[in-house]
């Protein structure tokens, strides 16, 4: 089983798989900054669901090479790359957070082999129609966004020596969002097996250079190459109604134009619940799962 891929032009992906090796195919998109070996179910959860669990760094993170440029809809070629390498025709697909928007363009453009598709915790498109982009959005995301959409030089000037700190120190990252935490995900982030999986994951996706964290972020706040509406998969959208990060009308505008799309709000949970809530929405993706 490759741990790097090939893309037709020639970049590698890293890849790890997890779970069932003869079970079905789930791809998990990580979040902004992550990697490959972001949060997820223990392997023995997995296996027991019949799940192999298939997760990539994007481009510059990790030990994926740098796309310059990408755009969201560009993840669909790799994960395209990713699945004919381990001979999948049929696949569900999962995003979280940064991840989210690009688990939507996989069940927009691959209709013939994605099964299902959930994103969590999700952004809108910048240019949402309708949609009062920044409103409810943690000053710190606002900041960031804002820079990275308007002057992506000045964005990429101060993420550079910001990544060079966190790949030291990956704690200094929850430590930056501490503040903007309820006191729930303050509990989750807090979590000793949680804990020791997002510092893992802040540090891999860190390890070889910024670049991964500076393009997902001018590719999310730029227009992403698809519309959210032409989706036909069965999709899951979930959220936590007190998400400051990704705020919960994002949410809202989504699946307002997401063809029946499954919409799950969690009244009393933020940003972070999402870890908690991944198990029961990879358990949605499974083959057999209700579609209601």
């Amino acid at each position: 089983m490759p741990d790097l891929v090939r893309t037709v032009s020639g970049r590698r992906l890293r890849v790890e798989v997890s779970g069932d090796p003869q079970g079905h195919p789930v791809f998990l998109l990580h979040g902004m900054p992550g990697s490959r070996v972001g949060p997820r179910p223990r392997p023995m959860y997995l296996y027991q669901r019949g799940a192999r669990l298939i997760t990539f760094d994007r481009p510059g993170y990790g030990g994926s090479d740098r796309r310059p440029g990408r755009r969201v809809v560009d993840v669909v070629e790799d994960v395209a790359a990713v699945a004919d390498a381990l001979e999948l025709d049929r696949f569900a697909v999962a995003g979280r957070s940064g991840g989210a928007p690009h688990a939507l363009a996989c069940a927009a453009l691959l209709p013939g082999r994605v099964t299902r598709a959930a994103a969590l915790v999700c952004l809108a498109p910048r240019d949402a129609e309708g949609l009062d982009w920044f409103a409810g959005m943690t000053p710190f995301n606002v900041r960031d966004f804002h820079a990275a959409f308007t002057d992506p030089e000045r964005y990429a000037a101060g993420i550079i020596p910001r990544s060079a700190a966190i790949r030291s120190n990956p704690a200094r990252l929850l430590e930056e969002l501490r503040s903007d935490l309820t006191d729930e995900d303050r509990l989750i982030v807090s979590d000793n097996s949680i804990r020791s999986m997002l510092l893992r994951n802040y540090h891999e996706a860190l390890r070889t250079s910024p670049y991964g964290w500076i393009d997902d972020a001018i590719a999310l706040t730029s227009p992403w190459g698809f519309d959210p509406a032409h989706i036909r998969v069965p999709v899951m959208l979930w959220h936590g109604a007190k998400d400051v990060f990704t705020p919960a009308s994002h949410f809202s505008w989504l699946a307002a134009r997401i063809p029946r799309a499954r919409a799950v709000l969690e009244p009393k949970a933020a940003h972070f619940a999402a870890l908690r809530a991944l198990p029961d929405v990879l358990d949605w993706l499974l083959p057999g799962a209700p579609k209601g």
